[in-house]
């Protein structure tokens, strides 16, 4: 019997609130979702924060580069002009180990940070390692993690091959690929799933696509909208 498809929110629900906000995170729980993806960077006094670009402009008050602010600085900025960047802490604090997060290490540095994160709240909070996914486009930053610790789950990222990511998937013994929707064909879903992976593709936003991709028979569905999974 065909296990149920995840429903995963996308930087939250970023299509209602500001992506990757504790805000955006709470709506995407309102509609049931399985869990969040989400970004972290290193920021300049080293916390692992939530936020998706390298650089401030597009969505705060602020400029320039996430990795030169401190938290504190971070903190008195506002995303969208009202929310709060948040931790990587807090947000797992709301979930509260009830949920899967997909974490994307997208900033530099960011593996063995989210290894010791992910070890706290397994140790102290309750967490399993199957809640946890760590994904990123960036090999050596998996890499990173694999050579820290093999039970963390693995998603290798791509916009540009699904062949290619699972090369590099069975390196670094990943659980899962993760390939842009438009990359996606009923064969190369069943040949990764074949091999072992689970297919987790986004950002697939559109009632027809989402039918698709369904059909295709993936294991998680990466949404704007996760009101419509």
């Amino acid at each position: 019997m065909k296990t149920k498809i995840l429903k995963m929110g996308h930087r939250g629900a970023m299509a209602y609130v500001a992506e990757n906000t504790l805000e955006s995170i709470k709506k995407a729980l309102s509609y049931h979702v399985d869990g969040v993806e989400v970004d972290v960077h290193v920021c300049a006094s080293g916390e692992l924060v939530v936020f998706h670009d390298f650089t401030l402009d597009r969505i705060t008050n602020g400029t320039g580069e996430i990795s030169k602010y401190t938290l504190s600085e971070l903190k008195k900025l506002r995303v969208k002009h009202e929310f709060e960047i948040p931790t990587l802490n807090e947000v797992l604090d709301l979930l509260d180990a009830k949920y899967i997060i997909n974490i994307e290490l997208k900033g530099k540095n960011t593996a063995l940070k989210t290894c010791e994160t992910i070890h706290y709240y397994i140790k102290e909070k309750g967490w399993s390692y199957s809640q946890f996914l760590v994904s990123s486009f960036q090999h050596h930053e998996l890499e990173a993690v694999f050579a820290c610790d093999k039970k963390i789950p693995l998603g290798v990222l791509t916009k540009a091959s699904v062949a290619e990511a699972i090369e590099f998937a069975e390196t670094i013994k990943a659980s899962a690929i993760h390939p842009n929707v438009a990359l996606l064909t009923s064969e190369n879903v069943k040949t990764a799933q074949k091999k072992g992976y689970k297919v987790n593709t986004w950002t697939v936003n559109d009632s027809e696509t989402i039918e698709r991709v369904k059909a295709y028979g993936v294991d998680a569905i990466i949404s704007d909208y996760p009101d419509r999974l």
